[in-house]
């Protein structure tokens, strides 16, 4: 008894992909080259956009439940999101590709387009929502909501109204469990005397923090105490989880948090290749268009320029950097804590 198995062909559903490229010069019959190569491209980062989302809702279904830190689950996270990055790298070396159509290449078709824009990417949209990029952190909010079809705005709203993966990084990490635990710091060593009110390492820490600065570093104690003992609702995370976060930075080499840190570190990657192509993405439209309106009536290079400089989702977990110091001064964990992080 035989069965047909599946033919490549079909399993691609190559016809509807391959004939999804109908450019508007041939519907106008207008020479124009190019256009070919621009809706390709623009496929390829829907399609890609499309595999990041499946990426990171299965990365939030993960963290959406208690985990273990050194569990399978978690390597499955820092899988997820190292392949993130791969694609993201993709999508900034596929700019090199368009970058091979000239301005005069470009104009042949361009207003043709009109008004149709990369800016009514709803799905990049949806992407930067699932990180963490909530509306009222957008640049140029108004223009943002009137270019997008309605369903497309109720999906994205739908998605800035359920947690984010920037969220869940915040509960994961408020769920640190070795600082509840005062056998943990029972035979901490201490350099300083304790402050009041302070967790004892944390008091040793500031203290030594403070001793490592610079004069002209003085107020990044003040930062200090505003970060880590301090709760701002300007913050995407809580003191709570930035103290954790912090201490995942410092002590990364125990075995424990070693994965751990790679999911911050992967996150401020996602961060930089995410600013990457944006950079990108503004000195190709200068190249092409100069200071000329964007075929959906934005301002083009400008407004561009506004979203690199302020959608930065994981900018808080950077900040963190200001507060680390160098390895040789930091505190000596007890011999308790230190049996727990090992294997």
């Amino acid at each position: 008894m035989t069965t047909n198995g599946v033919h490549y062909s079909d399993y691609l559903q190559l016809d509807k992909i391959l004939n999804a490229q109908q450019t508007e010069s041939d519907k106008k019959g207008i020479e124009a080259h190019d256009e070919m190569l621009f809706i390709i491209i623009h496929q390829a980062y829907e399609l890609w956009f499309k595999q990041v989302i499946y990426e990171i809702d299965s990365i939030g279904t993960i963290m959406s439940k208690p985990v273990n830190d050194n569990s399978p689950a978690m390597q499955m996270v820092v899988h997820r999101l190292e392949r993130i990055n791969t694609i993201l790298k993709l999508l900034v070396q596929q700019i090199e590709v368009l970058g091979t159509m000239t301005p005069m290449d470009f104009l042949d078709f361009r207003d043709l387009l009109r008004p149709a824009s990369g800016f009514q990417s709803w799905q990049f949209k949806i992407t930067e929502a699932k990180l963490g990029l909530k509306y009222e952190q957008r640049h140029g909010q108004e223009y943002y909501i009137s270019q997008l079809r309605e369903e497309h705005r109720n999906m994205i709203k739908e998605v800035e109204n359920s947690p984010s993966l920037l969220e869940l990084l915040n509960n994961w990490l408020e769920r640190m469990p070795f600082f509840d635990d005062a056998e943990n710091w029972k035979n901490f060593k201490t350099k300083f005397p304790v402050k009041n009110d302070v967790p004892i390492f944390w008091s040793e820490y500031m203290q030594r923090y403070s001793q490592s600065l610079s004069e002209n570093e003085k107020t990044n104690l003040q930062g200090f105490c505003e970060t880590f003992f301090t709760e701002n609702k300007e913050r995407s995370l809580s003191a709570k989880a930035s103290r954790s976060a912090l201490f995942i930075m410092l002590y990364r080499a125990y075995p424990m948090l070693y994965l751990p840190y790679r999911i911050l570190d992967s996150l401020l990657e996602v961060d930089e290749l995410l600013s990457t192509w944006r950079f990108r993405h503004v000195n190709m439209v200068h190249r092409m268009i100069g200071t000329r309106t964007g075929t959906g009536g934005s301002t083009g290079k400008d407004y561009l320029k506004g979203a690199l400089d302020k959608h930065y989702i994981f900018k808080d977990i950077a900040g963190l950097t200001s507060f680390l110091m160098e390895r040789n001064n930091l505190p000596n964990l007890s011999p308790e804590l230190v049996k727990k992080l090992g294997y």
